[in-house]
């Protein structure tokens, strides 16, 4: 099983952040989501984009279709996904929230595993660098966005 954990500062409350973990607010800052997230749980008022059980079909780059589901959700404090279906390769992304004295702390777990056995090991070297080029910018890119 592989993983990726990255932390960084955002000078903004946790709750400008916990705006943009809706799962259709992803592709804004994201790497490789593209723009089409459509939500396949029912959706009656805004709070219950970040409920346990609320899910969406979101296009991948590179991926296809792949469905998300919330997990765990602690307002303005944790978030979890996982991804479903056969190329989720049983991704599970977690954010975490923790208010520090320039706004927030921001971190981002990520948890998967490659298919393939030895082949999916020596795989998972090439792509973990991959993923963790693109975390960074996917973070960087929501720090300019909240900072703006």
């Amino acid at each position: 099983m592989g993983s990726i954990e990255r932390s960084i500062e955002i000078k903004a409350p946790p709750e400008r952040i916990w705006e943009m973990l809706a799962l259709d607010r992803l592709p804004e800052w994201e790497e490789g989501l593209k723009e089409k997230v459509e939500y396949i749980s029912e959706i009656h008022d805004p709070k219950d984009k970040y409920r346990v059980g609320a899910s969406t079909r979101t296009h991948i780059k590179g991926a296809g279709t792949i469905d998300f589901e919330i997990t765990e959700s602690l307002e303005n404090e944790r978030i979890t996904y996982r991804m479903l279906g056969k190329r989720a390769n049983k991704t599970v992304k977690t954010y975490i929230l923790e208010p520090s004295e320039g706004g927030t702390k921001f971190t981002h777990l990520m948890t998967y595993e490659m298919p393939g056995g030895m082949l999916g090991k020596s795989l998972d070297r090439l792509g973990k660098g991959m993923l963790e080029k693109e975390n960074e910018k996917s973070l960087e890119k929501l720090k300019g966005i909240l900072e703006k």
